[in-house]
């Protein structure tokens, strides 16, 4: 793309922007919404968190 063009499209942006006043997107960019835990941590961390509790109640019960 010619630089004469990519700015003609970056000012038609803005001018669209200029009108929202105050209502502007922090950024022209699509963010993708996703978790900061991705699911295998997210399934490590529950195998570890359950299977302790598995384990204490065992032992607690081989105590009593």
């Amino acid at each position: 793309m010619a630089p004469k063009q990519r700015m003609r499209i970056a000012n038609q942006k803005a001018s669209k922007m200029v009108t929202m006043r105050g209502n502007v997107p922090k950024s022209s960019k699509q963010e993708k919404e996703s978790s900061p835990v991705g699911p295998w941590l997210l399934a490590l961390f529950l195998f570890v968190v359950c299977g302790s509790a598995v384990f204490q109640i065992i032992q607690s019960i081989r105590m009593a």
